[in-house]
């Protein structure tokens, strides 16, 4: 128990604010990582840090952490917070409630005289969202150990800006090692991204684990021709195969699970003219569950489909599964930490999945983790029109700051 609170309107002011930073005319905002307006939301985040008493570090991969040391200072810190990247023409919430939830948690223990035991630390991961340096998770992952510094620092853009040199460039290339310090537990607020909360009409969601996802490239190589005088009977069209496995997609999410979801999400057409028989298609597939058993039999099933569509159309193919994540189970301490903190803030909720990717599930791998669910108005995200009440918002960041108050006790 604690008397600290969230001051509703300094948080609201501070969200409108930050939102500023490349607003879109549709109400949304478009801060890629490593862009000028990634970099003017980073100087705005770390200014309000300082502002906040909390001491500032940057570390190789840009992450940003900002540290209230507690009474106990040989404790581990619970860390606590999300990103601020954005998807192209994003929404609003994505990432951003979680960080400046996270601030206002300070915030409110700095104006109740509250001194944990545990220091407290704030961080927003670099290249959460993954849309201009693929893969997403990318600050979080080289800090727990998935991936190489080296590898980050050359993935390239669609222009072939590398990774490592645009964070140069932004000033955001820090000289802290990018590795865990001892940490002691880790809590992550963030948006649904899907319909449920809402659906139940509950502000809460305590989040029992992530969905494993499989992501795979395709290309199909047929042979261009003129659409006119050539015969139905003597096409090799890689676009009619793409077709034949996305409904293919559809049919396996029926029959292979429950929770099962598949998206064929990006696809590249050439030559991409009205007259011309296509002779490539590249696309991406996405299959996630929280069954692992059940995603690896729905790579297997499109494997098939996609063979059986080249053989059909004549074509040669490639196939290439570039990301495998197994389903994610968050620590039971944590996940109860939550529950309790929810029904102390006096609000109603219900255990849940996530469908999506957070840097919570890299956490998970290193410390003790859980997160916290807020409604999402339609289940609408990574769009414009994303859109979370603000009553909402505000019963996320309460649920933060018991959570919170509760693990720095040592």
């Amino acid at each position: 128990m604690t008397d600290a609170t969230i001051d509703e309107r300094r948080f609201r002011e501070r969200f409108d604010e930050f939102n500023e930073i490349g607003a879109t005319d549709a109400g949304g905002v478009n801060r890629p990582a490593l862009s000028e307006e990634n970099r003017e939301a980073r100087d705005t985040l770390v200014e309000w840090f300082r502002d906040a008493g909390l001491d500032v570090r940057i570390d190789e991969m840009g992450n940003i952490f900002g540290r209230r040391e507690g009474r106990d200072t040989d404790a581990d810190a619970v860390l606590f917070g999300s990103h601020i990247d954005s998807q192209y023409n994003g929404g609003r919430y994505d990432g951003v409630v979680g960080v400046l939830s996270a601030l206002e948690v300070v915030e409110a223990f700095n104006d109740a005289d509250v001194e944990t035991d545990r220091p407290l630390e704030i961080v927003a991961w670099s290249n959460e969202e993954g849309v201009r340096f693929q893969p997403d998770m990318l600050g979080s992952g080289v800090y727990t150990g998935v991936f190489d510094l080296e590898y980050a620092y050359d993935r390239e853009d669609k222009d072939g800006n590398r990774f490592g040199d645009e964070l140069e460039r932004i000033g955001y290339k820090g000289e802290e090692p990018c590795e865990p310090d001892d940490l002691h537990c880790y809590f992550e607020v963030h948006v649904e991204q899907g319909p449920f909360l809402e659906r139940a009409d509950l502000s809460v969601g305590v989040v029992e684990g992530v969905f494993g996802f499989s992501w795979m490239n395709v290309t199909f190589e047929g042979q261009a021709n003129h659409a006119g005088p050539t015969p139905m009977n003597m096409r090799h069209d890689a676009f009619v195969a793409t077709a034949d496995v996305t409904k293919a997609v559809r049919e396996i999410t029926a029959t292979e699970g429950t929770d099962l979801v598949g998206t064929v999400g990006s696809v590249d057409v050439w030559p991409n003219a009205i007259n011309v028989i296509p002779e490539r298609v590249e696309f991406t597939l996405d299959f996630r569950s929280y069954d692992n058993a059940v995603v690896d039999a729905a790579v297997d099933r499109v494997r098939n489909e996609i063979e059986w569509a080249a053989e059909r159309e004549g074509l040669e193919y490639e196939f290439e599964e570039i990301m495998r994540v197994d389903a994610d189970p968050f620590h039971d301490e944590c996940i109860e930490t939550v529950a309790d903190a929810a029904e102390d803030a006096g609000c109603e909720y219900t255990r849940l999945v996530s469908g999506a990717g957070h840097d919570a599930n890299y956490l998970n791998k290193i410390t003790p983790t859980s997160m916290i669910f807020v409604p999402s108005v339609d289940g609408i995200s990574h769009r414009e029109s994303e859109y979370t009440e603000w009553e909402d918002v505000v019963t996320g960041a309460e649920v933060l700051l018991r959570a919170v108050n509760e693990q720095a006790s040592v």
